[in-house]
This record gives structure tokens, sequence and C-alpha cells, in this order.
């Protein structure tokens, strides 16, 4: 049998946000990781690039000096429904800072690898891994396309929504679970200082109200550069599988204000898409060796698309599963047991939650029935603050305020997704 080419407690494949914040607790408490990435930093993603609270909580929890970044911070968000815009504030909380940030993905997830590597985690770029090593059905390792074998006790897919870890091993995607599609580029823009996340509820090619309607929602976020990443999303992407997102984005931004700049002569890059694998679309967390994070399981949350923030927290979810199995001797049942609560945690902390998600998302899939959400429930102060809470999922708990026990109570209620 052919020897490794290198040795570590646990591999970690794929240095994004939850791979990265995955390798970096594991390596602050001693845990030799070894983390593979395919391409070399900077590198391109697809994202809205804003960070909420909840990231924010992420990021200082991995010990980054959040007070000393000089990222675009935001103050909360604008919610637009036709011609009526409502601001809200991130709430003030305990759990939660009340500031979020914005962050080019290239920059951010560069700053992520360069913790990692700081913490002790031995980083391989332009690394590509081709299959698993499996003994006897359990995963020990990796095979790189260059040939090159990794191996440890403990594997972790942090390979994002194409996930070919985790089908290579034979988990493949929950039908039912739904997966959307973002579309985004950036302009030129005198928004582009702002300290507010713009949200679109309702989006038309035209005249709000004498216009078409058109499906999704639709973002504009301040880089602090000189630009803003603006782009829509579709929660189910299969309601509109002929659609031509690109031509959907340009129909919407044609419709809005020429000063904001949003204008094929001030953008800055090609549009680009990707895919939003959301509410748990792959299971289980944990099988045979092997832990999946982030997109690799579909932790993208259904209410609104954002995926950082769930991505760092399963990684952290994670590495406290797989420290505790350490504790326990890698390889015993006691271990096992250990490394099979990861699920049972991914279902504690968010199962409510995303299943609310899932049926809110079969809900205001329709436009029409989006926009009569938006005008009916958003002009009311208390519709709205609960909304806010709960698109955003952020709460005290136990709740500090009634709006906190509104949502806190709903999610409870919910079957784990």
């Amino acid at each position: 049998m052919r020897q490794p080419d290198e040795l570590a407690d646990v591999i970690v494949v794929g240095a994004g946000p939850s791979g990265t914040a995955t390798a970096i607790h594991l390596a602050r408490a001693g845990v030799r990781v070894l983390l593979v990435e395919k391409a070399a930093f900077p590198r391109e993603k697809v994202c809205g690039d804003g960070l909420t609270p909840r990231t924010v909580k992420e990021l200082a929890l991995l010990g980054a000096d959040v007070a000393g970044l000089d990222w675009q911070r935001t103050r909360g968000l604008r919610m637009h429904v036709g011609r009526a815009r409502y601001v809200l504030p991130w709430p003030e909380l305990s759990d939660f800072p009340s500031f979020g940030l914005v962050r080019r993905r290239a920059d951010f997830d560069q700053f992520l690898a360069g913790q990692a590597v700081d913490a002790g985690v031995t980083l391989l770029t332009g690394t590509a891994v081709q299959a698993p090593i499996q003994r006897r059905g359990r995963i020990t390792g990796v095979v790189a396309k260059d040939g090159r074998r990794f191996e440890a006790p403990v594997v972790v897919a942090a390979d994002g929504n194409s996930a070919r870890l985790a089908v290579a091993m034979g988990l493949g995607r929950l039908v039912t679970r739904p997966v959307g599609v973002a579309v985004r580029t950036y302009y030129r823009s005198p928004m582009a200082d702002e300290e507010w996340l713009d949200l679109w509820l309702e989006m038309w090619d035209g005249v709000p109200g004498r216009s078409h309607l058109l499906p999704g929602y639709g973002w504009s976020f301040p880089e602090g550069d000189g630009t803003c990443n603006v782009g829509l999303g579709l929660l189910d992407a299969s309601r509109y599988r002929d659609m031509d997102y690109r031509e959907l984005l340009t129909r919407w931004l044609a419709a809005l204000p020429a000063e904001w700049g949003f204008t094929p002569a001030n953008a800055t890059q090609p549009v680009r898409g990707a895919a939003l694998p959301m509410g748990f679309n792959r299971k289980p967390a944990y099988t045979r060796g092997l832990l999946l994070v982030g997109d690799a399981m579909g932790a993208v949350n259904p209410f609104n698309g954002e995926g950082i923030s769930y991505a760092m927290e399963s990684g952290r979810y994670a590495a406290g599963h797989i420290l505790q199995a350490r504790a326990r001797g890698f390889g015993t049942r006691s271990a096992e047991q250990a490394l099979a609560g990861y699920g049972r945690h991914l279902a504690s902390a968010w199962g409510g939650y995303f299943r609310l998600g899932n049926l809110f998302e079969k809900i205001i899939a329709h436009p029409q029935v989006m926009k009569a959400a938006a005008h009916w429930g958003l002009p009311i102060p208390v519709v709205r603050q609960i909304t806010h809470r709960m698109l955003s999922n952020l709460t005290d708990h136990p709740g500090h305020d009634a709006y906190d026990r509104v949502v806190n109570a709903l999610v409870r209620l919910a079957p784990s997704a």
C-alpha cells in the first residue's frame, strides 16, 4: 500500500469561509490541520459580499481584530417595496453586534486563509481533490489530481455547492429542498459609501405598478471602494428553469434611477452567477468519517440567501465535535458518538428556522404573493420588525424583547428541517 504524502489529524477540503473557520478553530486547539484548496488566492467567488452581524460575530470568535478592519460598515437594511422604502437598523442585541460589514469575497476569503495560516494550519493551494480514500467504507483521506495522497482520521467537506466529496461518498442532494440562484456584478456608483444594505422585495422592469413584476429579490451592497455589488436572487430556481437571469438583472436595473450609476457603462465586471444550496439539502451532516460544512450540506438561509455566516458557524460546530472525538480517541465508539452529534447540533441550532424558511420560499416564490405580503405587512411597524428579525435570523436567546420572543417561539414550534 502506497504511503501517504502527508498525514494530519484532520483534512479540510476547500478554503472558503466554512473550511477556513473549521481549520482555524481546530488549529487553535492544537490539532494538526491540512487545508486543501483547488484555486490560488485571491480567487473570484459569486456572492453579495454583505456580511451581516452573524458573520461579524463569527469573525470575532475566530480572533480577528474586527474593530481594526477598514472594511465598509453597515448600519442595517433599507427595504424597497414599490415606491416605499423602510429603514431597518440592525437590532441592538446581546448575542450579536449591531453592525455589519461589506467586503469582496476575493479579499474576504484571502483574509480568512491568512488567518488560518497564522493559526498554524498547513494550507495547500492549487491542489484539486480528485477522490476520497476509503477503507471498509470509511473515508480516511483524499487523493489529489496530481496523485498526492493525504490521510487523516477525519475529513471535512467544505468544497461548496458542487459537494464533489460528499457525492463521491454517496450523499446525494435532497431534491425536495430548494436550490436558488444568484447573479451579480459591480458598478461604479455614488452609492458606494452608503451605510445601508439596499434590498428590493419587489422588482419591476419599468415604472413600479405599471410594468412587469419580476420574480426574486434584488440588492445593492456598498463596497466603500467606489463600487457597489448589485445583483438579484431567486430562492427556487427550479420554478424558472428557462429564465435568462442576466437579462432579468438588466431589465430590473434599467428601471432604477440613472443617477445611481447601475448602467452598462459603469459595470466593472461581467455578470456572474452561482447556485444557492439551501435549507439542509444534503444529509447526513456526518457519516463514516466525513463531516459536511457550509454549502456542501446546503447551509444557506432559505429566507434570504445568506450563506457566509452559516458556513462559518457550521465550521465552528464541526470543529467542536471533532475536538470532542479527538479527546475520546479517534476510531473509538465514543468518538463516533461525538461526531454523530454534529448533525443533531445543526438540527437544534437551525432546524426549525430552516423549516420555516423552506415554507417561506414556497410562498414568496410567486411575485404577486411577495408583492401583496410586502405591501400589506411592511407598513405595520410590528410586522416590519418581526419580519426583519426573522429574515436576518437575529434574536437573543432567551429573547430580550417581544420581537425576539415571537420569532423564537415560531422557530421553536417548527419541526426540524
